[in-house]
């Protein structure tokens, strides 16, 4: 049987953000306390290309603080790379870690479509 589900992202797992790094050839994220435009903000670190200041995930909250000044600092579609990346590592991580299979199709209008075999191992 056959679902469709549609994903509000958090961002609370440090191993999807690395893997969500990896994937699109990003540095890998750093904890800490980072500057932004408007002050500070503690958390793991993602550097996107060429952001001015970097995106800051608060895994305790999952909410992400950045400053790209509405595009000017920072393009939004690198943002939505990132996002969408996170979505697939994070259900890739949690399929598996519930033992699923898990395949994985680029679609053409840019999407990412990923079957979940229940049962299954990858």
């Amino acid at each position: 049987m056959s679902h469709v589900v549609e994903i509000e992202t958090q961002v609370k797992d440090a191993a999807a953000v690395r893997s969500g790094c990896n994937r699109l050839r990003l540095p890998l994220p750093i904890h800490g306390t980072h500057r932004l435009f408007s002050g500070e903000a503690t958390g793991l670190a993602v550097q996107l290309p060429d952001w001015k200041y970097p995106l800051i995930c608060e895994l305790s909250t999952g909410q992400l603080k950045y400053d790209n000044y509405g595009g000017r600092w920072g393009e939004q579609q690198h943002l939505d790379s990132f996002l969408q990346a996170y979505a697939v590592e994070k259900s890739k991580l949690e399929a598996r870690r519930r033992g699923h299979s898990v395949t994985e199709s680029q679609l053409a209008d840019g999407s990412v479509k990923l079957t979940i075999n229940v049962g299954g191992a990858a």
